[in-house]
């Protein structure tokens, strides 16, 4: 009788806290994340990203926020591919990386493998082309599909 009751007990707990599931905080992020849309069927909407912050064509001051935007897919940190996600990477003066190449690391190829959402940059005065590029959980980019492109003008 205990046992049953116990098991009861377990039961009702384990149902009031989600049925034991734990969320990764990428995924809880993601489930919560304005500029991810129609995350419960992606095939709604076309998978896109784009810049929230700066706009094409912005004066800014350096450092410069950037604030990446996501549309039809999720986010989550690099190192396992999983269809319909990944990561951003900010290519800065450059375009964006052909369908299955990886992104390459460099001071002008940025990767945010943590599944970072906005960043800040420090840039000289100037005008500068930002590509942001999507890609898998391993690097491999999603093409020009999932990339944007602006250009900034660098204030002194």
């Amino acid at each position: 009788m205990k046992i049953q009751l116990l098991l009861v007990l377990m039961a009702v707990m384990l149902f009031a806290c989600g049925g034991g599931e734990e969320k990764s905080r990428s995924e809880a992020d993601t489930t919560t994340d304005q500029t991810e849309t129609a995350e419960a069927d992606s095939t709604e909407v076309t998978p896109r990203v784009f810049f929230i912050e700066p706009a094409d064509g912005d004066s800014v001051s350096s450092p410069l926020k950037i604030q990446m935007g996501l549309e039809g897919m999720k986010i989550e940190p690099a190192g396992r591919v999983m269809e319909g996600r990944g990561h951003h990477h900010l290519v800065i003066n450059g375009t964006f990386v052909e369908e299955g190449k990886v992104v390459p690391t460099s001071e002008t190829s940025i990767h945010y493998g943590l599944g970072q959402r906005e960043t800040e940059i420090e840039l000289s005065p100037g005008t500068y082309t930002l590509t942001l590029q999507f890609a898998d959980g391993v690097h491999q980019s999603y093409g020009e599909a999932l990339s944007a492109t602006i250009e900034v003008h660098v204030r002194e």
